[in-house]
């Protein structure tokens, strides 16, 4: 499909952008790179042309392409009398933000914990005789309870977020700032 120019530069930084951003997500590059191609095109793209567009190999796009069809973040599409699978991302943004904090909790919170746990278990298994065992489980457990909390606040944000209530969501931001400016702490951080 043949763009503009203008529309073909402000593609291509798109793609390039979504694919720097992709590490802060949990998501590999070529992931989010497809991703982000699908999501700026308005018609679905079949693997070849992804291919051409981003330079890959099909191994490297098939098997992103199946990581965001786990993920939910793209569909797959087919068209009468044609055999090639078609893609289309997901534009929803509400949706894709959800979907990417799930993952990430599913995929990274979660197995910290549990390790954290067997962690605590080994050390606990010792006896804890001495002080620097007794220091280390207070500081184990300290972060164990931050990724609780970490949990705990996503967990109760996503329904937000699932609803697109923006109108919550920028309400909860004004009680923090609010909170940063009476008691100082954001002047003291930045």
């Amino acid at each position: 499909m043949k763009h503009s120019p203008a529309y073909q530069e402000a593609l291509d930084q798109f793609v390039l952008l979504w694919g720097e951003m992709a590490s802060a997500w949990g998501i590999n590059k070529t992931m989010s790179q497809i991703h982000a191609l699908l999501y700026a095109e308005s018609h679905p793209l079949d693997t070849d042309t992804i291919m051409e567009t981003l330079g890959i190999s099909r191994g490297n796009a098939n098997m992103n392409l199946r990581r965001l069809l786990d993920w939910e973040l793209i569909h797959k599409e087919h068209y009468k009398g044609d055999r090639k699978d078609y893609f289309s991302a997901e534009t929803d943004v509400w949706k894709i933000v959800s979907t990417i904090i799930r993952e990430r909790q599913q995929r990274e919170i979660a197995p910290i914990r549990e390790n954290l746990q067997k962690c605590l278990e080994t050390l606990e298994a010792g006896g804890l005789n001495d002080e620097e065992s007794k220091e280390f489980k207070v500081r184990i457990e300290n972060y164990m309870e931050f990724l609780e909390m970490f949990e705990r606040f996503t967990d109760a944000l996503l329904p937000y977020i699932n609803k697109k209530n923006l109108g919550f969501l920028k309400q909860l931001v004004k009680l923090v700032e609010v909170k940063e400016s009476l008691t100082g702490k954001k002047k003291e951080n930045d």
